[in-house]
């Protein structure tokens, strides 16, 4: 005979998981499409399964949550599908069309099994975002603002933001020293992550301490080299464009996105795909003043 309280029956925990089991397990006998927000694709190293956190928003607010499992045999094939049309790895932060079940497990709850991720429906809000980060700055009237500036006649002290280690930053800095003029330049290095969601606050930070020495230097260079255009929708974000857009002294950027001209690319002073061709174009602009120089005073 079943144990009451206060004259209502009385169920063990185990007794209600098995009904909801029975309740989901009824009423979703597939997989679903389902678009979410993830903001957290939480995988773990060890094991290599993934449990994303997905949400709905209207605004900036959360009005829908939920848990999610990705296996690590099937996270390692969506990934690489998704490596390979959008050029960026699954990350935080991302719109997803994900084909998933709907599932209960009396240890670990309710949660969404996601089996395949659409990688072209996060490429199109991507682009939507893109496209909607150029109108906010044509807007605010500061998209051309950085490209507006002067560049001093001898560019010659240049902030650097890179990654010391990198070809890129070695490539850039050889051609700037061994050029055939023996122009010379200053250069000091702001070390920065050059890809992924850390980029935006690093880049945005170094941006911040030149800014704050700003007589010490003629233009910026942001350079990135090698690696392809994985992590590069970081220079897509607004809040590093418009830093970029309005920032008080040229901005060079040379970050290699060569499939795509990024948001700060196009509102920086000057866009070279890569390092080195920042380099040229700082020698360049050096031998033109001094040619003129020469020729006036010819």
């Amino acid at each position: 005979q079943r144990e009451t309280f206060n004259d209502r029956p009385v169920y063990s925990l185990s007794e209600i998981c098995k009904s909801l089991k029975s309740i989901i397990n009824k009423n979703y006998t597939k997989a679903y499409y389902i678009k979410a927000e993830m903001i957290k694709l939480n995988r773990y190293p060890h094991s290599g399964h993934c449990l994303p956190e997905l949400v709905e928003k209207e605004g900036d607010k959360i009005v829908t949550a939920f848990r999610a499992v990705i296996w690590k045999s099937q996270y390692e094939d969506i990934n690489a599908k998704f490596l390979k049309i959008t050029g960026e790895p699954i990350s935080d932060n991302i719109k997803i069309l994900c084909l998933a079940t709907v599932e209960f497990s009396p240890q670990y709850g309710l949660a969404l099994y996601i089996q395949d991720i659409e990688p072209t429906y996060t490429l199109g809000e991507l682009m939507k975002n893109r496209l909607a980060v150029i109108a906010q700055l044509k807007k605010e009237g500061i998209f051309t603002a950085n490209k507006e500036k002067k560049m001093p006649l001898l560019p010659k002290r240049i902030a650097v933001i890179s990654v010391e280690t990198s070809k890129g930053y070695s490539d850039f800095m050889v051609t700037l020293q061994q050029n055939n003029w023996n122009y010379c330049f200053e250069t000091e290095l702001f070390p920065s992550v050059l890809q992924g969601e850390k980029a935006i606050i690093t880049i945005t930070e170094q941006l911040e301490k030149i800014k704050k020495r700003l007589d010490s230097f003629d233009c910026v260079a942001i350079i990135r080299g090698g690696g392809g255009d994985v992590g590069m929708s970081c220079y897509d974000d607004y809040a590093l464009a418009s830093v970029v857009a309005t920032f008080p002294i040229p901005v060079i950027s040379g970050i290699g996105h060569s499939t795509n001209e990024s948001v700060t690319d196009m509102v920086s002073y000057a866009n070279k795909i890569t390092p080195t061709e920042v380099a040229y174009f700082l020698i360049q602009h050096f031998w033109l003043q001094f040619y003129i120089f020469q020729n006036i005073n010819f």
